[in-house]
C-alpha cells in the first residue's frame, strides 16, 4: 500500500470510504486527541499515549482501541480483531449508516479516560531462565574472572555457551570445550559471533 503522509492522503487512498472516516474523524476531534500517521493509518493520542486508530479495508472501515478490553461496551459494538488478541478491540462498520455519532463520541471519551486513570494492558514479560549445566557451573565458580565476564554476556550468548557444553556427551568433550570457550567469554563475544558478522 501507498506510504501516506498525512490524514487527507489516508482518506484519498480509501476513497471508498472516505466521507465515512471523514465523519469518524469529525467525531474524534471533538475531543482533545492528537491526530497523527502512524503505521500508516490515523492515530489519535493522549499525552503520547495511543488510545485509537482509524482503518480501511475491502469491506469494512472502523475504528480500532488500542486498550480496548477495559471497555464497557454496554452497547455491544466491539470486537476482537482476532480471536488470540488481548488488549486491541474494534468498531466495525459497512456504511456511514452504521455510525451512531453519540455512541462512537461515547466509547472515544471513555477510552481516553481510561488511558488517564492508567487502565492499560501490559504486555507480559517472559523470564527466560538460563539452566546452566553442572560442568559450566563448576568451572565458572573455579573461574571468578570468566564467571563475571559470564554474568556480562547477552542472555542468548549465554544460552549458546550453555547448550554447547551440554550437547558434549563424554566428559572429555565437556572439559575441552571449556576450555575452548574460557578466553572467548573472557573477550566478551558469542560462541556463534564469528558467523553473524559475515
Amino acid at each position: 500500500m501507498k506510504k501516506v503522509n498525512s490524514v487527507e492522503e489516508y482518506l484519498e487512498v480509501h476513497a471508498h470510504f472516505s466521507k465515512e472516516l471523514e465523519l469518524l474523524r469529525n467525531i474524534i476531534l471533538k475531543t482533545d486527541l492528537e491526530e497523527s500517521i502512524k503505521w500508516n493509518a490515523p492515530v489519535y493520542s493522549w499525552q503520547g499515549k495511543n488510545i485509537l486508530g482509524l482503518g480501511a479495508f475491502k469491506h469494512h472501515f472502523g475504528i480500532w482501541f488500542f486498550n480496548g478490553v477495559f471497555l464497557k461496551d454496554e452497547q455491544n459494538l466491539l470486537e476482537k480483531a482476532q480471536e488470540k488478541t488481548k488488549a486491541l478491540r474494534q468498531m466495525r462498520f459497512k456504511s456511514g449508516r452504521d455510525i451512531h455519532a453519540d455512541a462512537v463520541l461515547s466509547y472515544v471519551k471513555e477510552a481516553i479516560n481510561n488511558q488517564k486513570e492508567g487502565k492499560e494492558l501490559q504486555p507480559v514479560k517472559k523470564e527466560k531462565t538460563i539452566q546452566l549445566p553442572k560442568e559450566l557451573t563448576d568451572y565458572l565458580n573455579s573461574h571468578k574472572e570468566m564467571k563475571l565476564a559470564f554474568k556480562k554476556l547477552t542472555p542468548g550468548k549465554q544460552r549458546e555457551y550453555s547448550e554447547y557444553i551440554d550437547s558434549a556427551k563424554r566428559d572429555t568433550t565437556k572439559s575441552t570445550r571449556l576450555k575452548k570457550i574460557h578466553p572467548m567469554v573472557l573477550e566478551g563475544i558469542g560462541l556463534h559471533d564469528k558467523y553473524k558478522n559475515c
